[in-house]
């Protein structure tokens, strides 16, 4: 184990997926560049910058892994995303059942989200929610430097595309992360960061950190919350958030993604139709608002959930006095 950054982690699991795979290749805007040295190890044909055309990138990608091929390609930001929706929902989302199962479409489509970085509201938009949506197509949200690695290695070699998000705020973190070339972390498993038995914080990417900060604060209090990190939307690891809320009976779910059909929505569901006879309170959603994230920094943080909102939701749900601020 050695420390990396996220930015590092990725890097490296691109870097021993194309030495494994001679299949894998990357492109998109400022892939050469960002990635020189992938560019002197593996050559120009594997990793490639692209004009600022997303929906061309995607459709080569789709065109690129029904050939057999397993391209990784790079959309800058998430919302750019939109501009490849045909590609990637109504192509690669759907023929391979069209298809009859006779074409695979193993890509993986990279895209950075989340605030901290003021980018603004057309560089910064949690649209996850829309993909997960989307028949066909998985999504994968990390938190922590070594899951970046291990899922991503996993979404490049699963035979499905695979829509891969990085929480801008995410990337210079560091962490401890492996060097074994086989380590992989299945799609559709989640993480419990920490055990407790009065609520359950379910979240994923940067606001999983926002939880636990709430959880360490909610301790002094007595208060003992279980933080539930998701790292994969879709295939969505429902056993793990179900245990958890069996055992506390309490569910809070926390994003900075609106909560107008969002994830929060969907476990809120899971939970009161598979689980409601353990729940001893109402299912609480904390998430981001209906509305374009500002650029203005100290606007950009009060349109997502802070650690102190946690934690006064958290007494609230729970009848306790006091609440912090």
């Amino acid at each position: 184990m050695i420390p990396m950054t996220v930015a590092q982690a990725i890097d490296l699991a691109l870097r021993e997926e194309m030495r494994r795979d001679p299949d894998v290749f990357l492109m998109g805007e400022g892939s050469a560049t960002k990635h020189r040295d992938l560019v002197d190890a593996f050559g120009a044909d594997r990793v490639r910058n692209t004009p600022l055309a997303e929906a061309i990138i995607a459709g080569t990608a789709v065109g690129a892994a029904a050939s057999g091929l397993r391209p990784v390609i790079d959309l800058l930001f998430a919302p750019f995303m939109t501009y490849a929706m045909d590609a990637l929902v109504n192509s690669a989302g759907k023929l391979r059942y069209l298809s009859g199962g006779q074409f695979r479409f193993p890509l993986v489509a990279m895209g950075m989200t989340g605030t901290g970085w003021c980018v603004g509201a057309q560089h910064n938009h949690n649209i996850e929610a829309m993909f997960v949506h989307t028949p066909g197509v998985k999504v994968v949200m990390p938190s922590e430097p070594a899951d970046f690695k291990g899922l991503l290695k996993a979404a490049i070699r699963d035979d499905n595309p695979v829509l891969f998000f990085i929480d801008l705020g995410l990337l210079g973190q560091e962490g401890e992360v492996t060097e074994d070339p086989d380590f992989i972390i299945p799609l559709g498993k989640a993480a419990i960061r920490r055990f407790g038995d009065d609520i359950t914080l379910v979240s994923y990417a940067k606001t999983v950190a926002v939880c636990l900060q709430a959880a360490r604060q909610l301790a002094e209090q007595g208060i003992s919350a279980e933080v539930v990190d998701l790292r994969s939307l879709k295939p969505l690891d429902e056993n793990t958030v179900l245990d958890s809320v069996r055992k506390t009976g309490r569910l809070m779910v926390v994003h900075e993604a609106s909560g107008l059909c969002g994830i929060a929505a969907e476990l809120a569901a899971l939970v009161s139709t598979k689980a409601f006879s353990s729940l001893r309170g109402p299912v609480v959603r904390l998430t981001g608002p209906d509305a374009p994230i500002p650029s203005s920094w100290a606007l950009e943080q009060a349109a997502v959930p802070q650690p102190g909102m946690v934690v006064n939701a958290t007494l609230e749900l729970l009848g306790a006095a006091h609440p912090l601020n």
